[in-house]
């Protein structure tokens, strides 16, 4: 299985640039995709930014992120 996390990007310098993964920062590499800028939201797989997506779509992703981590909790307090 793969997972792709947006980001956003922070700062850009050349084929590099940081993003803001939900409060975690990052470099990610900006060389597949053309015509980023700062503030856009990025899909990121290793360290790669592979489609730039909508900010909505980047929150929703950020909210079922956190709902799945909250439910594995549940589930491994309740295997102990």
């Amino acid at each position: 299985m793969c997972l792709a996390v947006p980001g956003e990007i922070l700062e850009i310098k050349g084929d590099k640039g940081k993003a803001d993964f939900g409060g975690v920062k990052r470099e990610v590499d900006l060389s597949f995709l053309k015509g980023v800028k700062v503030g856009d939201f990025v899909l990121v797989h290793v360290g790669f930014a592979i489609q730039k997506v909508d900010q909505k779509v980047a929150r929703e992703s950020y909210r079922l992120l956190a709902e799945l981590d909250k439910e594995m909790g549940k589930d491994e307090r309740a295997a102990k």
